[in-house]
């Protein structure tokens, strides 16, 4: 095998195939885990005690622009076990990835970063989760897995329903 070029550099511009120079692309850059905090305030105590605690489990995303098509995502989970109104544990963790996005419809954008991102983020969050109650000497928590799409798409209709009702009063009021 030849380290010699196939075709000879002529010393001008590079030719790049048109139907793939504005091609969408996604790239990871990095993940990583931003904040962990986990609290058992009744322990000792509590582990004599503890039948069944009441799990109650809350998960946001939030993404912003860092670079030129550069975006951060974080995915942030809180989840919180209550014996008889008492405390067991709160574990809260933001796990969070650098991503690439480049020549995506902004459109489409918003999408991906608040469904794709976090789909790709939430196996690791998941094991953050399950270790540090694990760690906590819990039984480890196991978050179920999260359609990230449906909670977007009931989001975007859930904002279209309220952009409705704000204009519906103000036509309503010039029609009076």
């Amino acid at each position: 095998m030849s380290d010699t070029p196939s075709t000879p550099n002529t010393g001008g511009p590079e030719t790049v195939n048109p139907s793939t120079a504005n091609a969408a692309s996604f790239t990871v850059l990095a993940q990583y885990l931003k904040d962990l905090s986990f609290e058992s305030p009744r322990a000792p105590e509590i582990f004599q005690q503890l039948k069944t605690p009441q799990m109650e489990v809350n998960v946001d995303v939030n993404g912003r622009a860092f670079g030129p098509d550069q975006y951060e995502v974080e995915l942030s989970v809180t989840a919180k076990a209550m014996h008889n109104g008492d405390s067991v544990f709160i574990v809260e963790a933001t796990y969070a990835g650098a991503f690439e996005i480049k020549n995506l419809p902004r459109e489409q954008l918003e999408a991906v970063m608040l469904v794709e991102c976090p789909r790709l983020l939430f196996p690791f969050m998941r094991q953050v989760i399950s270790d540090a109650t694990r760690n906590g000497n819990f039984p480890p928590l196991m978050l179920e897995p999260i359609d990230f799409m449906s909670i977007f798409l009931a989001n975007r209709q859930q904002q279209a329903a309220q952009q409705g009702q704000q204009a519906q009063p103000a036509t309503a009021s010039e029609n009076a």
